[in-house]
């Protein structure tokens, strides 16, 4: 991505962060950036173009996250931990991060459209931000996917990749469930190590 157009989504992150997306002004974002509006809208073509793309790059944001406690040590229980407590620290820490796992998007949000925009109004740089955005049911199928893929034993039968992929959607349900009602004692790790542990084999 040009350094141009990350200063621009930097810029327009750090907007939201002090006023709702509906005062948070191009001309600021592209003079925060060192910019000229017309590179703004050059790079995005409008401001609904600048939100999708920043609601991707926090998708991409938390899903290299997830890869990252994937390949973290450990057996594939502490691995799975390890994804339930980023999803729940991303999702606290970052209002953007939250909405996109939860569908609950409040006013000082962008909410952009989770459609792709016709082909006749993306410019190229904007190619990839305005093909569809995931809702969070496609966050969490492709959270499930690299997990099953990381996770999987070399030879795996079909029946025990589909039990993985069951139980990597269960934890990353229980860590939902987490950030929007916070786990008592233990945290979101006790919950899920617990359900691992009684879970049929």
């Amino acid at each position: 991505m040009p350094a141009a157009r990350e200063s621009l989504l930097d810029a327009a992150r750090a907007a939201l962060l002090r006023r709702p997306w509906s005062a948070v002004r191009m001309v600021d974002v592209a003079a925060a950036a060192g910019v000229s509006r017309q590179t703004l809208y050059n790079e995005f073509g409008s401001k609904e173009g600048l939100a999708r793309a920043l609601v991707r790059r926090e998708a991409d944001g938390y899903l290299a996250g997830v890869d990252r406690a994937l390949a973290a040590q450990g057996g594939p229980c502490e691995r799975l931990v390890a994804v339930a407590e980023w999803t729940v620290s991303a999702a606290r820490d970052n209002a953007l991060t939250r909405a996109m796992l939860t569908g609950c998007w409040s006013e000082r949000l962008p909410a952009p459209t989770l459609s792709a925009v016709p082909s006749s109004s993306v410019v190229p740089a904007q190619r990839r931000a305005d093909g569809p955005l995931p809702s969070p049911q496609d966050l969490a199928a492709v959270v499930r996917d690299r997990a099953v893929a990381l996770l999987s034993p070399p030879g795996a039968s079909g029946a025990e990749t589909a039990d993985l992929a069951r139980t990597c959607e269960l934890v990353l349900r229980l860590a939902l469930s987490c950030v929007m009602v916070p786990p008592g004692e233990g945290g979101v790790a006790a919950l899920v190590r617990g359900a691992l542990h009684h879970r049929p084999a």
